[in-house]
Order: structure tokens, then C-alpha cells, then sequence
């Protein structure tokens, strides 16, 4: 992978900025799980709604207080109990396949406190060497989690505005673009402000760069995002008043 340009790195960090101005960085963070349950609260989370997946989350902990009771009760409990999330069919014996994993690999431990003892490129490909998880789910682990380490995840939001900012080419899926967006940030920033920067970008395409008719006319960002400044160029007078 080449570094990023001079120039593609500095429109990363003016877009950071213009965005983290608009919706209020630093940002806080949403919970504070231990590594453990940040991944099986990402594995349920996957096409999920966020209030779907955070139902489904408590009501395992509720059924099951430990994660080795997770891993050791019948499958058929465990589909029960996340039931909320989408898929709960399949990941009931996902989730359980990757705690045995786990479970294996550490000797008998059921934990993942120890990924904040590596660098952030070790710990998520410790994480990826798992059948199962991805570029955003092994950095959702290490930045949403209590370990607070910074490694960039990309949704679908936060995907789409930096295709249409041209910070990613238009043809770079979702996994692939973890790493191209990540060299494009300083490499001595600190958790908050990876955070800050993956929650700014999607909390945009949630709010304003939306999938479908984008809010261009009140966006931070128009000048920067030749997606938008097209989209207005190609706009009769009359679409601009619903822009």
C-alpha cells in the first residue's frame, strides 16, 4: 500500500476538523466493555440496528452472566437469548464457535485483556486470525472497548462520505478502505481522536451525506467533496431548494 499523498493528508485532517467543529469532538464514548464482550457485542451487531443489538446483547448477559456459560449452554438458549439481532440463527453457534476459539488459542482462558499488552497492528491480527472477523470488527474491538487503542473502524456510513470526499478511490469496498483511511491519520494520535475522527464521518453520512439525496446545500464539507459540488453543479433551480 503507498502512503498517502501530501495532499490527500492534509484534506483528511482539514475534513476531520471541519467535522469534528460540526458535530462537537472530542466525542464520548458510547460504553466502556472489556475487549471480550466488545466482540460478541460487534458479532450481533452485524446488519443489525443498533437498538436491536444492544437488546440482544443485555438479554445474553442477563441469561448468561459469564461468557464460558455463553460458550458451554445449548446452542438453541443462546439463540433465544439474542433473538432481537438479525440472523440470531446463525450467530448463536458463530459467537460460541469463537469462544472456543479463543478459549483454545489462550490455553484455556476466556479473555482478550491481553491484546492491550501488543501494538494495535499485532492485536488486530490476532483478532482477524479468527474465522469470522474482519477489519471492523478487530478495530471496533481495540477503540470502542476499554483498552481504547487506535485503530480506525469504517462503516457503511463513514464509507460513503469519504468515497464521495474522494479520500478513497469510488471502486475501494469498506475492507480494504480500513487501511487507507487509517494512514491518512497521524500516526501519533491517541484514541479519542481516532474515535473522534470515525464517529465525526459517520454521524455525517447519518445526518447530512445521506445515502439518498445528500443535504449538500448545508454541508461543512461541500468545497472539499467533489461528489457534492457535481451533484449541485448538474441541480436545476428548483432541485436546489430541496437539496
Amino acid at each position: 500500500m503507498k502512503p498517502p499523498t501530501a495532499e490527500l493528508h492534509a484534506k483528511a485532517l482539514l475534513v476531520h476538523d471541519r467535522l469534528c467543529a460540526a458535530y462537537g469532538c472530542p466525542i464520548p464514548y458510547f460504553h466502556d466493555f472489556d475487549p471480550l464482550s466488545e466482540l460478541v457485542s460487534s458479532l450481533l451487531s452485524h446488519r443489525t440496528r443498533n437498538s436491536d443489538s444492544g437488546k440482544a446483547f443485555r438479554q445474553l448477559r442477563a441469561r448468561f452472566p459469564e461468557w464460558v456459560q455463553v460458550r458451554d449452554a445449548p446452542v438453541g438458549e443462546v439463540e433465544e437469548a439474542i433473538s432481537p439481532a438479525t440472523w440470531p440463527e446463525q450467530k448463536a453457534p458463530r459467537i460460541q464457535a469463537v469462544l472456543h476459539e479463543i478459549t483454545a488459542r489462550r490455553g484455556g482462558e476466556l479473555s482478550l485483556d491481553f491484546l492491550g499488552t501488543l501494538a494495535v497492528t499485532e492485536a488486530r491480527e490476532w483478532l482477524e486470525s479468527i474465522t469470522g472477523v474482519g477489519p471492523k470488527t478487530s478495530a471496533a474491538v481495540l477503540l470502542f472497548s476499554r483498552l481504547r487503542m487506535p485503530a480506525l473502524p469504517v462503516d457503511s456510513h463513514h464509507h460513503r462520505v469519504a468515497q464521495r470526499l474522494a479520500l478513497i478511490p469510488a471502486n475501494v469496498a469498506v475492507g480494504p478502505a480500513h487501511r487507507l483511511l487509517e494512514a491518512q491519520l497521524p500516526q501519533d494520535w491517541n484514541a479519542q481522536q481516532v474515535y473522534d475522527n470515525h464517529e465525526a464521518l459517520m454521524l455525517h453520512g447519518q445526518r447530512c451525506c445521506f445515502y439518498q439525496s445528500p443535504a449538500c446545500h448545508r454541508c461543512p464539507v461541500l468545497d472539499l467533496c467533489p461528489y457534492g459540488q457535481r451533484r449541485v453543479a448538474t441541480s436545476s433551480p428548483a432541485d436546489l431548494t430541496l437539496l
